[in-house]
């Protein structure tokens, strides 16, 4: 049969599949778009397959919040032009509402179908699953930074979410390992020393120093990487630890996640 005009422009609206696809899908279903939109799907399954090992080095990140709950949903694509177009911001936060209320293992099941059979096809790049998580807790605090490329979570016990918030703008510049010293993976710790120690005896510092100097280069390393030793970012003055103190007796971190595409 013959396929109008019409109905491949209304076919490629609905599906955002090119116009030579559209007019084959149509021409196999008998011009019933709902049988050429499924054509449409089982191909860009197979393009998705191809496309399966390109990098995906851009995205968005989304979180969805509602009391003391969050969801954090990341998808990555191809390129920054998709990253930043507007249909798949809001399609990245929908999938965040929809976790909200969703059992995790079945949200994947959904959200791979989903962009299997109409991300793939729509936007012709490879695009991914990158995060999906529920994160639940007495106070929760999330922070998206600008360019929606980098999230965290922060979950407290005891304090507001206005803390948190600011304990999780710090996780996303910071990017700490964990919360405390006691955190510190053991055979982490001692790599670490066995290091500092090969380093300071090609500079020669006398044995009986080593000690001392090592211990001073491990307090430096949990400043980095725990994060209530770090410099909090909107005080530098302080640690971290002293503005929790300074926000109530009895506050304490619970867990954290930071988050990037």
């Amino acid at each position: 049969m013959t396929i109008g005009t019409n109905l491949i422009v209304k076919l490629r609206e609905l599906t955002g599949a090119g116009v030579g696809d559209c007019k084959v899908a149509l021409e196999e279903a008998a011009g019933d778009l709902d049988k050429a939109t499924e054509i449409l799907r089982k191909k860009g399954a197979i393009k998705a397959a191809k496309k399966s090992d390109r990098a995906t080095n851009e995205g968005v990140i989304a979180i969805a919040k509602s009391g003391n709950k969050a969801s954090v949903v990341g998808i990555a694509c191809e390129t920054d032009f998709v990253a930043r177009n507007e249909d798949f911001i809001k399609t990245v936060n929908d999938f965040a509402d929809k976790l909200l209320n969703t059992n995790e293992n079945d949200f994947r099941q959904w959200a791979d179908d989903r962009i299997k059979n109409e991300l793939v096809v729509k936007i012709g790049e490879n695009i991914q699953l990158a995060a999906a998580e529920v994160v639940e807790g007495e106070v929760i605090g999330t922070y998206l930074h600008s360019n929606k490329k980098i999230a965290s979570v922060v979950i407290l016990s005891g304090g507001n979410e206005e803390l948190a918030t600011d304990l999780a703008m710090q996780v996303a510049a910071m990017s700490p390992k964990y919360i405390k010293p006691e955190d510190v993976d053991s055979k982490e710790l001692e790599k670490e020393k066995e290091i500092y120690a090969e380093q300071l005896k090609a500079e020669g510092k006398p044995e009986a120093m080593l000690e001392k100097i090592i211990a001073g280069k491990i307090s430096k390393y949990y400043q980095e990487v725990c994060l209530i030793k770090q410099s909090f970012i909107k005080d530098d003055k302080i640690p971290v630890e002293d503005f929790v103190k300074r926000a109530g007796d009895g506050i304490k971190i619970v867990d954290f996640r930071r988050y990037q595409i």
